[in-house]
């Protein structure tokens, strides 16, 4: 069985409401989440998050909205949690990573090692309070010295095998250096978890439709705004193929969240 959750609630000036669109997979072996949103130390303690995070995002910092509170309620205990896959490392997106110190936390090579070394505009995306003690299992795409996991094609996108052949990273760097698309067998189709590759169903449309203003947050936020923008464009031209079973979503894009929450 496979749940959507909000694990984080903002309401930033302009933009309007935004969620973290979290993925709670229940497996054979364990439970599975796709990103955490925040977790409980940070709303306990909100200001590690920063003033100018806080002053643009206006987080809501709830308890119930934690995968850990979220977790339990579907009567499953944090130890349950056998594997984090991190679309990136945004700290809107791993605070919850604490709250699970069993899993193992899945990640692109290159995310983990912007997390650890940030340059430039990366300094501001990265706390590494959320996950300093996490036990990271990093993968990367085929290449000189392989990498963690079995290349395989997906869609036309290159991919790694993360869990068995049901879960699968694939590259789209651009939002941060590596972050990526997750990509979840649902039955015969997959569901497939953008994370901030866009952040609007707006824009995978021809041309693109999103809010003006997330256009721009998006661009000032991107690490490589060309690469982020071709990546996207690729999603949208598949979103728009209208493959059979494939169902992709954002995590910031609360329209879409509604949409899964309700038909599954």
């Amino acid at each position: 069985m496979i749940h959507h959750l909000n694990c984080a609630s903002f309401h930033p000036p302009i933009v309007g409401a935004m969620v973290t669109h979290v993925l709670l997979v229940e497996r054979a072996g364990g439970l599975l989440l796709v990103d955490t949103g925040f977790g409980t130390a940070d709303v306990a303690s909100p200001q590690r998050l920063g003033r100018a995070f806080k002053a643009l995002m206006r987080p809501q910092l709830r308890d119930d909205e934690t995968a850990l509170a979220q977790v339990t309620a579907l009567g499953h205990a944090a130890d349950d949690v056998t594997d984090i896959v991190l679309t990136h490392m945004d700290l809107d997106h791993v605070g919850g990573v604490g709250d699970f110190p069993r899993a193992r936390v899945h990640v692109y090579e290159a995310e983990l090692a912007a997390a650890r070394d940030p340059h430039g505009m990366e300094h501001g995306r990265y706390l590494p309070a959320q996950w300093q003690d996490a036990d990271f299992v990093t993968h990367r795409t085929r290449g000189p010295g392989g990498g963690s996991g079995t290349g395989v094609d997906w869609f036309g996108f290159e991919s790694v095998t993360v869990l068995g052949d049901d879960v699968l990273m694939v590259p789209l760097a651009g939002h941060s250096r590596g972050h990526a698309l997750v990509a979840v067998r649902d039955g015969d189709g997959w569901l497939a978890h953008a994370g901030d590759a866009y952040f609007h169903r707006g824009d995978l449309a021809a041309p693109t439709s999103g809010p003006r203003t997330l256009r721009v947050v998006q661009r000032l936020m991107a690490q490589d705004d060309e690469l982020r923008r071709a990546n996207r464009d690729r999603l949208g031209e598949l979103v728009r193929a209208g493959h059979d079973g494939l169902r992709v979503f954002s995590a910031h894009d609360p329209v879409e969240l509604a949409a899964f929450a309700t038909t599954g």
